[in-house]
């Protein structure tokens, strides 16, 4: 699906997100045309999905992440529907997973302080439908975060 020019100009992305086009162009000794139309068939094919804004919430005063492992009551047969939509509104709430085995669903939460995220934890987590068991772990390091592939 990739050829080796796609892989160059992906790999020039990764490194540097924020090059213009034709500095990336001049790097990767195309024209800014070519390049612009190397890009739009790469998100027309869903593999660059767009840019965004990396904003570290840790700066910003939140100094707490927790991971919640919730397992959910699978009687219900909207059990992860509703808990998810509701999961959802929680603006604390940075990432939902959903597994397969014996933990259903992860959130990643982030708050300001230990009493932040207990007000979360009761007003909101607590709050969520069809929780059979939870189980709070937290966050001491990130040795690794990364999300370059290995084009």
């Amino acid at each position: 699906m990739l050829d080796d020019l796609d892989r160059r100009i992906l790999r020039h992305m990764q490194s540097d997100p924020e090059q213009s086009i034709p500095d990336l162009a001049a790097a990767l000794g195309l024209s800014a045309a070519r390049l612009s139309r190397r890009l739009d068939k790469l998100r027309e094919a869903g593999i660059l999905l767009g840019s965004r804004a990396v904003i570290d919430w840790r700066v910003l005063g939140y100094t707490v992440e927790v991971s919640l492992r919730v397992t959910l009551d699978k009687t219900h047969p909207r059990a992860f529907d509703e808990f998810i939509t509701q999961a959802r509104e929680i603006p604390e709430v940075l990432e939902i997973q959903t597994f397969l085995g014996q933990v259903d669903v992860r959130l990643s939460v982030i708050a300001r302080d230990m009493a932040h995220y207990q007000q979360i934890y009761r007003s909101a987590i607590l709050t969520l439908p069809h929780i059979a068991d939870i189980e709070a772990l937290m966050h001491v390091a990130r040795i690794k975060s990364n999300e370059s592939l290995p084009l």
